[in-house]
C-alpha cells in the first residue's frame, strides 16, 4: 500500500499550529541576535533550527536542491507564511507595554544543515524602541507547548555590533512544579490544554535586555 505523504508545508504547519496538541512531541534550537541602529532596538535577527524529524519533510520536499535554488525559496515563504500567522511566535515587552511586529519579516530563508532544516529570518519591530536606560523581554514560544521552541545556551541570544556599549542580556530558563511539568507531559497528541492556560508560555524561556 502506497503512503500518502504531507507536503512539506502543510506539515510543518500542523506542527506549528495554534491548535496543535501539547507535550512537546518537535524541537527548535534558537538562536537571536538583537539589532540596533541610532541608539534604538529596531529588530532581531531569529535562526530556527528544527529536529531531524521535524525537518524531514521539508527536507524530501528541497531533495537536492541547492543554496538559492527556487525550491527553497518557495519552501521558505510558505513556511515563513505560517510563522507570520502566529505573530512570529515571539512577544517582546518594554515594561508592561507589549511591542508591536511589522507584518513582514525584512528578509527569511530555508537551507539544509546536514538533516536538520534551518529558518532564518529578520523580525522588525514596527517602531524603533529607545535603549538608553531601558529595559526589555522577549520571549519565542508555542503557546501549546507541542513545540519546545529553546536557547541551547545564553550565547545563543547576542548583541549585534551596533548595539550601544554597556547593553547586556541574560536569559532565565523557568522550572516549572512538578503539578504543571507531570500535567504538560500526560498530554497526547489527540489533547490540548485550554488556550487561556498559555502552557507553552510557562516553559519558555525569558530574555533580558537591559542598557545603561
Amino acid at each position: 500500500m502506497k503512503r500518502v505523504k504531507l507536503s512539506a508545508t502543510t506539515a510543518f504547519c500542523m506542527v506549528l499550529s495554534w491548535n496543535a496538541a501539547a507535550h512537546p512531541h518537535s524541537f527548535i534550537a534558537l538562536q537571536s541576535q538583537l539589532v540596533a541602529e541610532n541608539g534604538m532596538l529596531t529588530a532581531i535577527k531569529m535562526r530556527w533550527t528544527m529536529d531531524e524529524i521535524t525537518s524531514a519533510d521539508l527536507l524530501y520536499d528541497a531533495g537536492n536542491a541547492k543554496p538559492g535554488d527556487e525550491v527553497w525559496k518557495k519552501l521558505a515563504a510558505e513556511v515563513m507564511a505560517n510563522v507570520l500567522g502566529q505573530h512570529y511566535f515571539s512577544e517582546v515587552w518594554h515594561g508592561e507595554e507589549k511591542v508591536k511586529f511589522n507584518n513582514l519579516p525584512t528578509a527569511y530563508g530555508l537551507s539544509r544543515e546536514g538533516h536538520k532544516a534551518v529558518l532564518t529570518f529578520t523580525l522588525p519591530l514596527a517602531t524603533p524602541q529607545p535603549l538608553a536606560g531601558q529595559r526589555y523581554q522577549f520571549a519565542t514560544f508555542d503557546p501549546t507547548y507541542f513545540v519546545d521552541m529553546h536557547y541551547d545556551k545564553d550565547a545563543d541570544v547576542s548583541l549585534a555590533a551596533g548595539m550601544p556599549a554597556g547593553c547586556q542580556v541574560k536569559v532565565h530558563t523557568p522550572k516549572p512544579g512538578q503539578d504543571l511539568t507531570a500535567y504538560a507531559l500526560s498530554l497526547d497528541k489527540a489533547d490540548a490544554p485550554p488556550e487561556d492556560m498559555d502552557l507553552g508560555k510557562q516553559f519558555a524561556q525569558q530574555v533580558t535586555l537591559q542598557c545603561p
